[in-house]
């Protein structure tokens, strides 16, 4: 049964062109069509003989998004194998772009707002690519191979086309193109056990940096090893070369050694990359939000006396500094920025089907809206990300942070409703706990 809520129009979206859809249209029961227009990883076929019972469709690949069926759990099963042992994800929908030649250093650094001169060969970083309005396109982790080599492993937007774009003109001597290189994920405090075992002294996994890359062989296959992860835990990501033809040898590998430490084969669990502010892209940001307005301000190089502020010209430049002079001079440039929100109500243990209105606590009229929200086992709470109005709340960096403190309503759907419709919610920071890695986010000036 879904709540008879109409459709929310009066939340002001007036500064995008397409507005979050509001509506409050509950649960579809629906089957996916499983079809070859829609790209199967070369994963597909072992996640479902693990028991995936349900997936997303993400950069145009079929996902795998839950192997716990409700009744046996569902995903906070996987959650605690998450936390407490290790869990192995199939990620193969992170489409890995190569951009590689002489120019490749010189073309990373115009498409991305950090400064992609300071990220040594063999080292990853989280970075944001912004179109020339300073909305976020995608927000991938941007791996170094070497001096003239690149990948993008992208989030969920078309990033290879657009990037081929760019370079119509073959005015940087590189060449741009997906590669037969998928990514798995094994999260969890005994990830780096379960590392070693797969591959030895090659590398020395337990003193690997976070963001650090390695070269080392599982199943005698070449992969790319990378000390990251989508879950706030330790983690790695094992990206294999040419995974159309070895997908079955490294994922049996990986099997095999992790009877050793409980392994769990799961979907990336989004309980715990909410708790570590980690933003889903299309979800808690689009390519409509500038970093600004979903805590993505670290992430951008602007014009200054700092040794850090010598990046050249890059899309978006012009109008993200526009924003943040505005934000500096006490102007409102955006409507709504992303908060972390503490609310009551019955435990959300799911995904949500739609964008849950956030309300002013004395109008009770809708000014925002939720857009990550999941119960949190430790604070005994649920927790979420969402939009609500800016109100000229700045950091002491000038970047908005939230009125921490501030109290809404959040309308809840009829299946998570306590005592009312709606519940009282209040503005905490994020994250709303640490991650167990370094803290991914970094000021600017320490991404060398």
């Amino acid at each position: 049964m879904t709540n008879k809520i109409n459709h929310i129009t009066s939340v002001d979206q007036s500064d995008r062109k397409v507005p979050y859809n509001l509506r409050q249209s509950g649960d579809t029961p629906v089957q996916m069509l499983i079809w070859n227009k829609v790209r199967k990883s070369p994963f597909w076929h072992k996640s479902i003989n693990h028991g995936a019972w349900r997936a997303t469709v993400y950069n145009r690949v079929f996902h795998p998004f839950g192997y716990s069926k409700p009744e046996d759990g569902g995903p906070m099963v996987e959650y605690e194998a998450l936390i407490n042992d290790v869990t192995l994800w199939n990620v193969a929908v992170e489409r890995q772009i190569r951009v590689k030649g002489p120019d490749a250093e010189k073309f990373v650094d115009y498409v991305i707002t950090r400064d992609a001169t300071k990220i040594s060969p063999m080292r990853a970083r989280y970075v944001i690519l912004c179109n020339q309005y300073g909305g976020v396109l995608n927000d991938p982790i941007l791996l170094r191979i070497s001096e003239d080599e690149f990948w993008f492993s992208l989030s969920d937007s078309d990033i290879g086309i657009y990037l081929q774009g760019i370079n119509h003109d073959n005015k940087f001597d590189v060449e741009i193109k997906e590669i037969d290189v998928c990514p798995l994920q094994i999260q969890g405090p005994k990830s780096k056990n379960l590392m070693h075992d797969l591959v030895g002294n090659q590398i020395d996994v337990f003193n690997m940096p976070f963001y650090g890359l390695a070269k080392a062989k599982v199943a005698e296959r070449d992969c790319i090893i990378s000390q990251t992860g989508f879950s706030g835990e330790e983690g790695y990501e094992i990206y294999l070369l040419n995974s159309t033809l070895y997908a079955d040898e490294v994922w049996d590998e990986i099997i095999l050694k992790g009877k050793n430490h409980n392994l769990m084969v799961t979907a990336p669990s989004h309980c715990r990359r909410i708790q570590a502010g980690i933003l889903s892209w299309g979800q808690d940001m689009d390519n409509e939000h500038n970093p600004f307005q979903c805590n993505l301000g670290y992430q951008v190089s602007l014009s200054g006396k700092g040794e850090w502020d010598k990046k050249g010209d890059y899309i978006g430049k012009k109008v993200l500094e526009e924003i943040k002079s505005d934000l500096k001079e006490g102007k409102r440039p955006f409507k709504l920025q992303l908060v972390g929100l503490e609310f009551s109500g019955k435990p959300i243990l799911d995904f949500a089907t739609d964008f849950w209105p956030i309300l002013n606590i004395e109008s009770r009229e809708p000014v925002g809206f939720v857009t990550s929200p999941w119960y949190h086992p430790d604070k005994k709470t649920n927790i979420a990300m969402g939009y609500v109005p800016y109100e000229g709340d700045l950091s002491k960096n000038n970047f908005p942070i939230g009125k921490l403190g501030k109290k809404y309503l959040i309308e809840l759907p009829e299946k998570y409703q306590s005592s009312s419709i709606t519940e009282e919610a209040i503005v905490v920071p994020i994250p709303f706990t640490k991650s167990k890695n370094p803290n991914t986010r970094e000021v600017i000036d320490n991404i060398g």
